[in-house]
């Protein structure tokens, strides 16, 4: 959702990000930005993930809570009908290939 809040917080507390957060945040954003956004320990919102390429789509917040869910269901009821075999192996070839 757009009004989502988000970030690698770790050190505001005195710590290094777990998880891979510090390998995958600049695959994702570039260096500089992941560097900022880790070392600041700034907290973003859903559209300023969006405007920097963090996550694919964002949506207003709806009544129920699960606007996030809604727009991830509509994406995997567009993937479902595809070839499971060749959205599979696309999945790892793309995994794969991120790890070189």
């Amino acid at each position: 959702a757009s009004s989502a809040k988000m970030g690698l917080i770790e050190t505001t507390r005195g710590l290094l990000p777990g998880a891979g957060g510090t390998q995958r945040l600049p695959r994702c954003v570039g260096i500089g930005l992941a560097k900022e956004l880790i070392f600041t320990g700034r907290q973003i919102d859903g559209q300023q993930a969006a405007s920097m390429g963090l996550v694919n789509h964002t949506v207003p917040q709806n009544s129920e809570g699960d606007a996030a869910y809604q727009r991830a269901l509509t994406l995997a009821k567009e993937i479902l009908p595809q070839a499971p075999f060749a959205v599979k192996m696309g999945k790892l070839a793309i995994n794969r290939g991120m790890e070189v």
